[in-house]
């Protein structure tokens, strides 16, 4: 589980699907073409990090993973969600060996890749890259994996026993020689606890190779060192980034970077107006621009509704969707749950969100971009008994009450990050469930401390807004999290052993289509028993250039296709 929370829990106000007036991904996949500079505009004052060990932002992770690190495995790049869920090798010759149990992975590194400067990326490379994690007085902002993951004791306050390669301590070092260890090109993982999925958490820069001769600290983000197909060039001005190619990069070595363009020319610090109009005009050096921003809402129906855009804009899912949870320790009874689902008017808070350029409207807690994990759940269809259009189905949630045999256990609590917005939408709440006899007692908490807040089970209320998304294409890093005991934001404090054993036992499976069929199976078992009312699936729209080629939106990270992006002359 991730320690971006932050990101996870922020209320939703994120990119929409239009699925009739977008373009469609077919419509721009094409045959690459080399050469030419791929410019990258954007209103952010620059990538949050560079520094693979404190990458954690999907669109910078994707961007740095395209061009400049490698790591032991990466997804296939591809516009088949299906297909961009799959692993292949990446500094690594395969997706790994697992042995003892899911508690140890081993990874045979890849001959002739090479950095920037000409020598091997080596297997102690990646060792010392991941050591660097644990370094967390200097190394902060990251994934935090290799910490929860690793066989290394604790403290008794919960830090690591290894405080990172920086501090001369023989003790810890051990430990951490135990957890990681070479054997020539061989690296080794061991584990504190099974994780058949850890093939996927090594997708993450957290566990890409850093020089120990080149590392810097905490300033490595000003001198990334690249094992990619381009490297930074030296530069001045914080205002632009310019990548080249890198000479030392071998595409025999490379199963996913096409390294189209000669040159990437990345511009910080634009205006989002400037960005979305420089694109919308295509002209010079527009014509090969891209950015990581959405569409300025302004452009939004100009955008839509102008042929001329048709074959380059973009309405997709993001990896973020919005859920209300249901305590079920304060609403224990199956019905008086479903009751909740059925009796929400989803109509209206998609209004609040932005309408449906925004937001759409979910079905469970797993995004079709996850992949094959995903399928309809048919909670809307009928799943409750009935079916239930956007505005609410008020008989089926008054029957379910009244089928419960027990009086709902009023009044319902609902906790929320107080905003303008968040009030109109737990009044909305109040609303809709008042039609079927459900009293909802708003409780609003400053944005600060709402994380705070909805980790402490004596504090939650009786349902809780928040938000989630995947950190790689496999629904454990969704359904164990959010409803078992020992997930990382068990808001549902739902515990039945049945429930647990069912989940374990799908984390635990080695056999990628049957644990994607258990996934599926589970996702809509969890709507069933209404652990959480699921609210909406993020989108957003983007614009390309017209001589962009191959430009699609890549499901592993919701982001362009960085490594397989060209440009024509």
């Amino acid at each position: 589980m991730s320690n971006k929370f932050g990101l996870r829990v922020a209320v939703l106000a994120v990119a929409a699907a239009l699925i009739l007036t977008s373009c469609t991904k077919s419509d721009v996949t094409s045959s690459s073409a080399k050469g030419g500079t791929l410019y990258i505009l954007t209103s952010a004052k620059q990538i949050y990090h560079l520094d693979p060990q404190r990458n954690y932002a999907p669109e910078d992770l994707a961007f740095a993973s395209g061009y400049l690190n490698r790591t032991l495995t990466q997804y296939i790049v591809s516009d088949d969600d299906n297909q961009s869920s799959n692993l292949v090798g990446d500094l690594a010759t395969d997706t790994g060996s697992i042995s003892n149990a899911g508690k140890t992975w081993s990874f045979t590194i890849r001959d002739g890749v090479k950095w920037q400067d000409g020598t091997d990326v080596t297997c102690e490379d990646i060792k010392y890259g991941v050591s660097r994690t644990f370094a967390t007085n200097l190394i902060f902002d990251g994934y935090l994996y290799a910490l929860s993951l690793l066989d290394i004791p604790k403290n008794n306050d919960g830090t690591s026993k290894y405080a990172g390669p920086y501090r001369k301590d023989s003790a810890g070092q051990a430990l951490f020689d135990h957890a990681v260890h070479c054997d020539g090109n061989k690296i080794t993982f061991n584990l504190s606890i099974p994780a058949t999925d850890f093939n996927y958490t090594v997708t993450l820069s957290a566990f890409a190779p850093v020089q120990k001769s080149k590392d810097t600290r905490n300033k490595y983000d000003q001198n990334v060192q690249s094992n990619g197909p381009y490297m930074i060039a030296p530069s001045k001005s914080k205002r632009k980034m310019i990548l080249v190619r890198n000479p030392h990069w071998d595409v025999a070595t490379d199963l996913i970077r096409k390294a189209n363009p000669d040159r990437i020319e990345y511009s910080f610090s634009l205006p989002q107006s400037v960005v979305t109009q420089s694109l919308m005009s295509s002209s010079g050096k527009f014509a090969t621009a891209i950015s990581p921003d959405s569409i300025s809402s302004s452009k939004i129906d100009e955008v839509f509704s102008g042929a001329q855009f048709a074959q380059r804009r973009f309405n997709e899912l993001n990896p973020y969707f919005s859920f209300f949870a249901i305590n079920t320790k304060k609403v224990p009874n199956v019905k008086h749950r479903q009751a909740i689902l059925a009796g929400i008017n989803r109509e209206a808070l998609r209004v609040l969100a932005g309408g449906p350029y925004v937001v759409d409207y979910a079905d469970g807690f797993l995004k079709p971009n996850i992949g094959q994990d995903y399928a309809p759940t048919g909670l809307w269809d009928g799943l409750l008994g009935d079916k239930i259009p956007t505005t609410g189905n008020v008989d089926l949630g008054k029957r379910l009450i009244k089928e419960s045999g027990a009086k709902f256990p009023n009044p319902l609590i609902f906790d929320y990050s107080k905003s303008p917005t968040n009030d109109k939408v737990a009044a909305s709440i109040m609303a809709s469930l008042a039609r079927i006899g459900i009293r909802v007692k708003p409780h609003g908490v400053p944005a600060d401390a709402y994380l705070n807040f909805l980790l402490n089970p004596a504090k939650q209320g009786g349902m809780s807004a928040a938000s989630w998304n995947t950190d790689w294409q496999n629904a454990s890093s969704v359904i164990p999290d959010l409803f078992t005991p020992s997930g990382g934001f068990p808001l549902t404090q739902y515990s039945a052993a049945s429930w647990v054993s069912r989940v374990t036992v799908a984390k635990a499976m080695t056999d990628r289509a049957k644990q994607a069929k258990a996934w599926q199976n589970l996702n809509k078992e969890a709507v069933r028993l209404a652990l959480a009312c699921p609210n909406q699936f993020g989108l957003e729209q983007r614009l390309a250039g017209s001589k962009v080629k191959g430009a699609f939106i890549w499901a592993p990270y919701s982001s362009w296709p960085y490594a397989t992006l060209s440009v024509s002359k």
